[in-house]
């Protein structure tokens, strides 16, 4: 294994999205995915980004992503970085990738004291559970996420 990882910048898009649309088939999600470039480029490039990326790279070829972003923990009274993603492309699986990601990933919380790095994971990935158990993370099961879109979103926001 040779792997670099940098962060994305706006030339990175198109690869993006690429990892974007591979994880969503791989989750059988694929009908869920309405990002654009334009979506990714102004979210997380423009001048309120959203979110980061980090890029691994096998010499030249984009072999992992990771899309993280800052959350906060009262309890702590520190930041936290909440892993939205993490991707390795299928032939490059087994090999070290998704753990250099983590591991660069777990680097930068440290380095921006950061109390907590967490994530979700499908309750059937049991490969990526296994392995999230093996790096010594601990499953939150005693909580439930919850989530709004759509009208239910829109009618939250307008207090019905």
């Amino acid at each position: 294994m040779n792997i670099t990882i940098r962060p994305a910048v706006r030339e990175d898009t198109a690869t993006i999205l690429e990892f974007i649309r591979s994880l969503a088939q791989y989750e059988k999600l694929s009908h869920e995915v309405l990002a654009t470039e334009d979506h990714l480029k102004k979210t997380l490039f423009g001048d309120h980004p959203y979110a980061e990326v980090l890029l691994g790279f096998e010499l030249d070829t984009p072999v992992a992503f990771c899309l993280f972003f800052h959350n906060y923990s009262t309890f702590l009274g520190r930041p936290g970085i909440w892993l939205e993603d993490l991707y390795v492309h299928e032939a490059w699986r087994g090999k070290g990738y998704g753990k250099a990601m983590l591991s660069r990933l777990a680097q930068i919380a440290v380095e921006r004291d950061c109390g907590r790095l967490e994530w979700s994971v499908l309750d059937w990935n049991t490969p990526a559970i296994r392995f999230y158990k093996a790096l010594g993370a601990v499953a939150m099961d005693d909580w439930t996420t919850f989530r709004l879109t759509g009208p239910a979103l829109l009618n939250t926001a307008v207090g019905n």
